[in-house]
């Protein structure tokens, strides 16, 4: 069954507060939860591309335009969204953008940008809407992490770095969630064909010879793949509704073939060396008093 198709169970429609939704995944999304017949809170820095592209939807749709990095502009987008809709009940974190280089050359203000949107407008935007799901006792977040928050890859350490800590933070807001009838699911997609590859991806300036054969070939492959990526936005984003709209909807959603099996060879190869140093980690515990 489409995602797109309401179920029986489920006649209420649901209000969707997502970001980053002039593009990829997050206008996809937004396509998917309108045809549900579905209310959305679309923010975007180009709020203007979002009601072009659904010109029909006045009545359901509500493009706002919002600064992930200024808590008021964040306070006053959610304040709207209730105001119009009276609730959220799925709270999208999409926006974000990628950055290549070695570790070493990306400069501090590159990292610091980086972590600002991917991160920290993550957490301002998920602490704004959290005490309405509260009082609500309903509700689930949905944080777009990536296959780089499980696998480390060479020239995307800092990418890395961010999307290992949306890792992390999602885990524990679903346990401290759970008992309060709020869910949450980090997705992990693969390679899709979105903008990724292209201006949503920075790329330090800076090249340091000695990562020529690691770093400098993957900036290589980041040319020669862009838009061929193997992943369906579209089908993507009607998989995420898919996995909310389960009777128990998961933690972790890897998206892609190649997702899953970058996930999966990463799980046996650390339990694999977990066995092999199991005796040493062991080792270290304390064995009693004399």
């Amino acid at each position: 069954m489409s995602s797109s198709v309401r179920t029986k169970a489920d006649q209420t429609p649901k209000v969707w507060f997502i970001t980053g939704t002039s593009q990829g995944f997050g206008q996809e999304l937004v396509r998917v939860a309108l045809n549900r017949g579905d209310r959305v809170i679309a923010t975007s820095r180009a709020p203007q591309k979002v009601i072009e592209a659904f010109p029909d939807a006045s009545d359901t749709l509500m493009a706002v335009s919002m600064d992930l990095e200024d808590p008021a502009s964040v306070a006053s987008a959610v304040a709207a969204a209730i105001q119009r809709f009276g609730r959220i009940d799925v709270l999208v974190n999409n926006a974000g953008y990628g950055m290549m280089g070695a570790v070493e050359e990306v400069s501090e203000d590159e990292v610091a940008a980086v972590f600002e949107v991917n991160v920290f407008a993550l957490l301002r935007i998920t602490r704004e809407v959290l005490p309405h799901m509260r009082k609500q006792r309903s509700g689930h977040i949905v944080n777009l992490s990536s296959i780089a928050g499980l696998v480390g890859t060479t020239g995307f350490g800092i990418y890395n770095a961010t999307k290992f800590a949306v890792e992390g933070l999602s885990e524990a807001l679903a346990q401290e969630l759970q008992p309060l009838g709020i869910g949450v699911t980090v997705v992990e997609p693969g390679l899709f064909r979105t903008d990724f590859l292209g201006g949503s991806l920075g790329v330090a300036p800076t090249k340091i010879a000695d990562y020529a054969d690691t770093v400098g070939q993957r900036r290589v492959w980041r040319e020669e793949n862009n838009w061929k990526q193997i992943g369906d936005p579209r089908l993507g984003a009607e998989a995420m509704v898919a996995a909310i709209d389960a009777p128990e909807p998961p933690l972790h959603l890897v998206l892609g073939k190649d997702s899953y099996e970058r996930a999966v060879a990463k799980a046996e190869r650390i339990r694999a060396e977990f066995e092999a140093w199991k005796d040493l980690s062991f080792s270290t515990d304390f064995r009693g008093t004399e």
